[in-house]
């Protein structure tokens, strides 16, 4: 940790080490307190040209084939995120820098055109996101995630979006039309509805307020809306899962889901400093409760138990979350999407920037 104390807008106050690093760099003070020589706390748009966009998933417990983030790096500053690390492998902290250093794949539309004309595609269904959130602040001004959009609907495609910003409701003409087809789903992230909670946990996200009016008018347009509380955080916001299933079937929502709190490798240390910055006086309960879901620690990366957890405090958290969302969503699913629209369009009928 090479810096420390709150930073105003940002869910991160520190700069962890990155493991892929030998050395750090700073400014070094006599008193015992290191600088970082990186100036203002301002975010950088960084265009980065990878060569490929498509990631095959693999894992029983994450239910999509394929994602694509069309960034890296989240402004959202979520103390929590579990992608924090993967900063790491593009040389930067999951700290601070995950938040103020986003990388922008401006040619994310033309790499999934080229991608989805491949003889050896056959329509597998693409989530738009799983490791960054694609509506990031930026998107307003770059529109990647809305262009991704258009190259679907194109293509017969089907796709999911996951997020928790209701700028995503810019899009809403398009994922109307992909939804008309049975090509279209949008999983919103709402994990509190205690304004400072909220403003402390996630600073540059959605207000849950904002999710909300999202999830009921892409419900409204026939958008099918999946609602994930994630992630629950022992004694800061599992008390409200009634509340928000309730609000969230409210607004139109088709199905629920949950995943609990999990800190693997550098967003413990993110973590844990946050939580003592902002919560000092439940910090020792949060951490306690989180790591009886890990067996003892608070990162877990075991496959089908991560999520969720084990033992008798995760059972309680599944016990509350499953009468929950019973009474609110009945037996109600997801529909699934229709994989035989998929077709390539002929050539020089796309138009990447319409």
């Amino acid at each position: 940790m090479i810096d420390e104390g709150p930073v105003k807008g940002r869910g991160a106050s520190v700069q962890v080490h990155n493991r892929f690093h030998a050395q750090e760099r700073g400014i070094f003070e006599l008193e015992g307190v290191d600088m970082t020589d990186e100036g203002p706390i301002a975010t950088a748009y960084i265009p980065t040209y990878p060569r490929s966009i498509l990631n095959r998933v693999v894992g029983p417990d994450l239910p999509f084939e394929w994602t694509l983030n069309p960034y890296q790096g989240c402004e959202h500053g979520c103390s929590y995120c579990y992608a924090r690390p993967t900063h790491e492998y593009w040389g930067y902290s999951a700290g601070l820098d995950f938040e103020r250093v986003v990388l922008v794949k401006q040619r994310a539309p033309e790499l999934l055109a080229h991608a989805l004309r491949a003889p050896s595609w056959k329509g597998e269904p693409i989530m738009i996101a799983g490791a960054t959130d694609p509506y990031q602040p930026i998107e307003r001004e770059e529109a990647i995630t809305r262009r991704l959009l258009q190259v679907m609907l194109d293509h017969g495609q089907p796709v999911g979006v996951i997020t928790k910003n209701a700028l995503v409701l810019r899009d809403l003409d398009l994922l109307g039309a992909l939804a008309q087809q049975g090509l279209a789903s949008v999983a919103i992230s709402l994990t509190t509805l205690d304004e400072g909670l909220r403003r402390a946990l996630e600073p540059r996200t959605s207000s849950g307020l904002k999710r909300l009016k999202a999830i009921e008018r892409l419900s409204s347009a026939g958008v099918p809306v999946h609602v994930m509380v994630a992630p629950i955080i022992p004694a800061l916001n599992e008390s409200e899962v009634p509340s928000l299933l309730k609000a969230a079937s409210e607004a139109g929502a088709r199905s629920a889901g949950y995943t609990v709190l999990r800190t693997n490798g550098a967003v413990e240390p993110v973590f844990r400093a946050w939580l003592h910055t902002h919560f000092p006086d439940r910090a020792a309960k949060v951490i306690a409760l989180t790591s009886a879901l890990h067996g003892g620690r608070m990162s877990d990366s075991r496959t089908g138990i991560r999520m969720k957890g084990e033992g008798a405090y995760a059972a309680t958290i599944s016990r509350l979350f499953d009468v929950m969302r019973r009474r609110y969503f009945g037996d109600a699913r997801m529909p699934l999407f229709d994989r035989t629209r998929f077709k390539v369009p002929p050539t020089g009928q796309l138009d990447l920037f319409r």
